[in-house]
């Protein structure tokens, strides 16, 4: 009975090992925009009026509007809990949070910009991320799959604002 025991111990113990594992297995992005995109962005900013947006090594470009203070993120398998808003150049949103509401995620489940911008604030920062396509969605639309209407169009430039209200 004892050895049982231990065995099935054992058991659940090698499955919740490599249950962490599995759970995150998220590996930090190299890509980088192409240098027309990067243009097309720039120009999309000057057009729009936005100043003193800082551009990453990867591409797009970002606004810190408040650093925030205490934990920030660790890497790509960091829990956050954040408001946004998305929005099109155009001023159209596509997507947002609905206060009091966060969204719940670990960063490497999001897309490249978001991953490699939201660790520039720490909590309770507040961050306008501009993106170039290829380092969101790319060239497939995204669908919402109730309807089969697009909600981002392929290839499109994006604009974020992100409030870190946490961080695990």
């Amino acid at each position: 009975m004892k050895i049982l025991l231990s065995l099935l111990i054992a058991i659940i113990f090698i499955a919740g090992c490599a249950k962490k594992d599995a759970t995150c297995s998220y590996v930090d992005s190299t890509a980088v925009a192409p240098a027309a995109e990067i243009k097309q962005l720039k120009d999309s900013l000057d057009s729009a009026g936005i100043t003193g947006a800082i551009m990453d090594p990867s591409g797009f470009f970002f606004k810190i509007n408040a650093s925030g203070s205490g934990t920030g993120v660790a890497n790509l398998c960091t829990g956050i809990a954040v408001t946004y808003k998305g929005k099109f150049f155009n001023g159209k949103v596509f997507d947002s949070t609905i206060a009091p509401q966060t969204a719940n995620f670990q960063l490497g489940q999001v897309i490249v910009a978001w991953q490699k911008g939201v660790p520039l604030v720490s909590k309770g920062g507040d961050i306008d991320l501009y993106i170039p396509p290829s380092l969101a969605y790319g060239a497939k639309p995204v669908i919402n799959p109730a309807t089969g209407n697009t909600i981002i169009p392929a290839n499109s430039y994006l604009i974020f604002n992100v409030h870190v209200v946490d961080i695990q």
